[in-house]
């Protein structure tokens, strides 16, 4: 299905809201109009839909901000644009949303006539889904192996082997040990310094929300975009993690007004470092997600408690990113033990910073800060060439681990990532979906039954399997979606011609129709559609099964039908119940000794024998009992 003409309808539940828009529009006062939506493609192509669905020609101009705060909204109003300076993003976005169609409607009605079961193509959801369908597969071929390890403790010291296979060879290292002298060989130490973490744009902020908080990627979307319209946080859809070189002093003043309000996350005395925090070559759209000045003005404790947890999670990462450097030293070191190796790690933290922020943050929720599972400890003062006499020793039992279940957390960051190595740096978007649009897609999945929450894991269903089983790659892989962002990326620059670009998916679309004429037979029973199947068409032997009102060939090709309803059948009496099609459709005949004449009204005993025409039309005849010589009749 590909439109000479594309469409477009006003839905009803937004037509009242649309009639009011375009009388606005045609007012005889309304010289000029302002576009004030979202400042990026989608927010644009709104905008164009209305204006031109209303038929409006008036001049327009372009408001494009990140915060709905008062001065930030003052600030951009004396900075309007010509809307048609925009005109490229439109294309782009144009040009994106019938591609999409475009894929969608053909690929969806496609595979759900194939395979009769309503199946949801996308160019988004089902490489999303894909990953998911590979992850668990990657986790079910998992060979678990067992393995041991050796410890020697001393002083504060835990020294690790190497990985030992057999059991046996780690109890025999273990004995040969007992009482053994140990030797540091070499200690090696290292300044390192850890970068404060960059500011949230949505979809960090919804991965850390998943892993801090357990809230689903929806649920962090709506309490913040509830939180951006009460005009405590900036834009929440942002795929930006700086501010604009120009919000130095704004930022300042945010982050006096979080100390103010969050006192127990804040460090006296500390100055914020907030040069760090800025960058307008990395800011598209909308900046990164910071809380505003107006929380000074709020009470807290009224909010929400999902707004009040993402509030300060927000509020607690604009002070962490704001920080010092987390410095510590690591510290490796070799030990030699009746002539095997062993190593240990540990570290000795220098100068805390942002991790100080970040651990009191934790502690105002009563948990402890995440830690990794190295290097977690003070490390005692060891020197080369230390003796340790009589070292305790003992072994422990480990498994391999195979890859972990994606949680939302893991898979928005996959969905983030995918496809980047093939996109151009300066892309409108990377990945799979907007950071807008990732939270819908996860959970349009599960909506659709291809995808179900378990706890905090995310994992496809039967369904969702066999859905990937049945796709091309070229529908499954993140790599359509890298190149359609780069094409889009150049025809929002006036590089590439919309045009050429939906040509160029036309031509995808009908390739991939055509390659997929058939269904594979394997794949046949993959899905339960419900359907009940009564017996083999006599024309084609394909399936034949029950409908409403009659029983049906499954041949795409086939018009072979018999209705319930039938005449003939009425006419001897009968119904043309499931029974007699079966018997029809196995032995072409069926027998009775209860057939009512339509004229008489007495019952006689008779063959109906049905003989199916080249176009698939059904023909039955009356065959009597031959002791009886009767006649034939037909239909």
């Amino acid at each position: 299905m590909i439109p000479e003409n594309w469409k477009y309808q006003i839905k009803e539940s937004t037509k009242g809201q649309f009639r009011i828009l375009k009388e606005l529009l045609h007012r005889a006062d309304v010289t000029e109009i302002i576009c004030a939506t979202d400042a990026g493609r989608e927010g644009e192509l709104i905008f164009r839909l209305v204006y031109n669905q209303a038929e409006c020609k008036l001049p327009f101009k372009r408001l494009w901000i990140s915060s709905m705060e008062e001065k930030a909204i003052l600030e951009g109003f004396q900075q309007l644009k010509d809307g048609h300076e925009y005109d490229d993003l439109y294309y782009s976005a144009v040009a994106r949303s019938e591609a999409d169609w475009l894929v969608g409607i053909n690929a969806t009605r496609l595979f759900t006539v194939l395979y009769h079961h309503r199946l949801i193509v996308g160019r988004v959801q089902t490489p999303t889904l894909a990953m998911l369908v590979e992850r668990e597969k990657s986790i079910e071929n998992f060979q678990k192996e067992k393995y041991y390890l050796v410890h020697l403790l001393m002083d504060g010291l835990d020294a690790v082997s190497s990985r030992i296979k057999e059991k046996s060879a780690a109890v025999q290292m273990m004995e040969d040990m007992k009482d053994e002298t140990a030797q540091i060989l070499s200690v090696k130490k290292e300044k390192k310094k850890v970068q404060p973490p960059k500011l949230y744009d949505l979809t960090t902020l919804q991965r850390e929300a998943n892993r801090l908080l357990g809230f689903t990627a929806q649920q962090t979307l709506d309490y913040t975009q509830s939180l951006y319209e009460k005009k405590l946080v900036t834009y929440p859809r942002t795929d930006s993690q700086y501010l604009t070189d120009d919000m130095e002093e704004n930022a300042l003043l945010v982050v006096g007004a979080v100390n103010s309000m969050f006192p127990e996350m804040s460090i006296k005395g500390s100055e914020p470092d907030i040069k760090r925090l800025l960058n307008s070559k990395k800011v598209s759209d909308h900046h990164a997600i910071i809380p505003t000045v107006e929380i000074t003005n709020m009470d807290l404790k009224a909010l929400p408690g999902g707004e009040k947890e993402i509030l300060m999670l927000i509020a607690s990462k604009l002070l962490c990113a704001s920080e010092q450097e987390y410095i510590y030293e690591s510290i490796k070191t070799e030990i030699s033990c009746h002539g095997e190796l062993f190593t240990a790690s540990g570290k000795n933290v220098l100068q805390y910073g942002w991790k100080e922020v970040e651990e009191r943050f934790f502690k105002s929720y009563g948990k402890n800060a995440e830690k990794p599972e190295e290097e977690e400890s003070d490390f005692p003062d060891i020197k080369i060439g230390q003796v340790f006499e009589c070292v305790v020793v003992k072994f422990s039992e480990h498994f391999t681990a195979p890859p972990k279940h994606y949680t939302e957390d893991t898979l928005l960051s996959a969905m983030e990532h995918a496809g980047s190595s093939d996109t151009i740096e300066d892309a409108e978007r990377k990945g799979l979906g907007t950071p807008a649009t990732r939270a819908a897609i996860i959970e349009k999945l599960i909506e659709k039954g291809f995808i179900e929450r378990k706890k905090k894991q995310i994992l496809p269903t039967a369904d969702g399997r066999n859905l990937i089983r049945i796709l091309p790659e070229m529908i499954k892989s993140p790599k359509l979606t890298a190149e359609w962002e780069n094409d889009l990326t150049l025809i929002s620059r006036g590089q590439k011609n919309v045009e050429e670009f939906l040509f160029e998916i036309e031509k995808m679309v009908t390739k991939l129709v055509s390659d997929n004429g058939q269904p594979v037979e394997e794949y046949q029973k993959l899905f339960s559609d419900g359907r009940k199947e009564i017996g083999k068409c006599p024309r084609c032997d394909n399936k034949v099964y029950v409908g409403k009102r009659n029983y049906y060939c499954s041949g795409s090709d086939c018009s072979f039908t018999l209705w319930k309803n039938n005449r003939f059948f009425e006419s001897q009496g009968k119904t043309l119940d499931e029974a007699t099609v079966r018997k029809l459709l196995s032995e072409k005949q069926v027998h009775f000794k209860d057939l009512v004449s339509e004229k008489t009204k007495r019952k006689y005993e008779a063959t109906i024998k049905m003989e199916v025409s080249e176009t698939g039309n059904p023909k039955f005849q009356l065959i009597f009992p031959e002791r009886k010589k009767g006649k034939k009749n037909e239909e």
